[in-house]
């Protein structure tokens, strides 16, 4: 799964048995070569969709980690372009990777941020949320876009009962939760506890019409539908409370 510049097995167990923070400042300087790091297909993706609703002005990168979405977000935006991760070490790698872009250091459950943005996004970082979180999440992008500003993200569709992948994520899942009923501090990462219907609800309350797009460059699944969607959230057209 890994290259060889990618970390070590015990690192990577070292990774888990830390809280989430420090697990990601450990991972730092080697998570651009794991699976963990956004796929370019996923990224391309997502811009495909934007592009037609853009050019942005200033834009935010919610869970910015080591700075891959600006692969989205630099082509879009005539403003500048901000990362938030409560990550040091991630950010550290953003500001060497990408020097010309903002790099803010704070929790996502609590942005610092009030109307500034044109455009938000988030890329793969909702597993990183318990149920009970994420309207605090969205409650915070909402304050931090102006009115009529986009927070867009994708999300996979459910893998079929049927599939080893379902299987896969549902045994990473409950080793996660034994992992964290044992070991304290908890690492929250959980595949299957943002499902589109709750996130859709939870957007809704927090001021944002919420629609969808299929990212048809990653594929269809057996029955037709897209295996992964955009979802595109604007906030209604007055500030948020």
């Amino acid at each position: 799964m890994f290259s060889p510049q990618g970390p070590s097995l015990r690192e990577l167990v070292v990774q888990a048995l830390s809280s989430v923070e420090r697990g990601y400042d450990l991972l730092a300087p080697k998570f651009d070569h794991t699976p963990f790091r956004t796929p370019d297909s996923v990224l391309d993706a997502t811009a495909d969709v934007l592009r037609p609703l853009g050019p942005f002005g200033q834009a935010l990168d919610v869970c910015c980690g080591t700075g891959a979405g600006m692969r989205v977000l630099a082509p879009l935006c005539r403003g500048p372009i901000t990362g938030v991760d409560f990550s040091a070490g991630m950010l550290a790698r953003a500001r060497r990777t990408h020097p010309d872009a903002a790099w803010v250091q704070a929790d996502a459950r609590a942005l610092p941020f009030a109307g500034s943005f044109d455009l938000a996004v988030s890329f793969g970082a909702l597993g990183h949320f318990l149920p009970a979180e994420r309207p605090a999440l969205f409650a915070g992008v909402r304050r931090a876009l102006r009115p009529g500003g986009l927070f867009a993200f994708p999300i996979g569709a459910p893998p079929p009962v049927t599939s080893g992948m379902y299987w896969a994520m549902l045994g990473f899942d409950l080793a996660m939760r034994a992992r964290n009923a044992l070991w304290r501090p908890p690492f929250v990462m959980y595949y299957n506890t943002c499902p589109l219907s709750a996130v859709r609800a939870e957007l809704t309350t927090a001021g944002f019409t919420v629609a969808t797009a299929p990212l048809t460059a990653l594929g269809r699944r057996e029955d037709g539908s897209p295996r992964c969607l955009l979802v595109l959230a604007h906030t209604i057209n007055h500030p948020a409370p």
